[in-house]
């Protein structure tokens, strides 16, 4: 998939589009949902354009990779949702349903969240 650089979140990254921010550095963007499902909504991004995390896992950098896990942790300690627990969730192609062909991954928590599949 060659990525779309007029996608929601590459205009958010280049302050096109407002987000309310909870976290940024070189590798990464946090920024709440604007349609949460649960009491903490956030989403993470890489600063590279990512479509998917099998682009993100094969073509980014190690640095990259580091820099954007580390920014997920810490985005979820500063939520205030490590001890109670989260869940990552990242959604690839059209099963998934994955809106925005941009990486990303969803911090959600801040209530029992119940099973993931049915």
């Amino acid at each position: 998939m060659i990525y779309d650089r007029s996608n929601i979140f590459a205009r958010i990254l280049r302050g096109e589009i407002p987000c309310k921010k909870v976290y940024e550095d070189q590798y990464a963007l946090a920024f709440h949902d604007i349609n949460p499902q649960a009491p903490t909504h956030i989403l993470v991004i890489p600063k590279g354009p990512f479509t998917s995390f099998a682009d993100f896992s094969s073509q980014a950098t190690p640095e990259e990779i580091a820099g954007f896990v580390r920014a997920a942790g810490l985005v979820a300690r500063q939520a205030g949702v490590e001890d109670s627990g989260y869940r990552l969730l990242a959604n690839h192609g059209p099963d998934s349903h994955q809106e925005v062909p941009h990486f990303h991954i969803h911090i959600v928590g801040g209530r029992a969240l119940g099973r993931l599949l049915a």
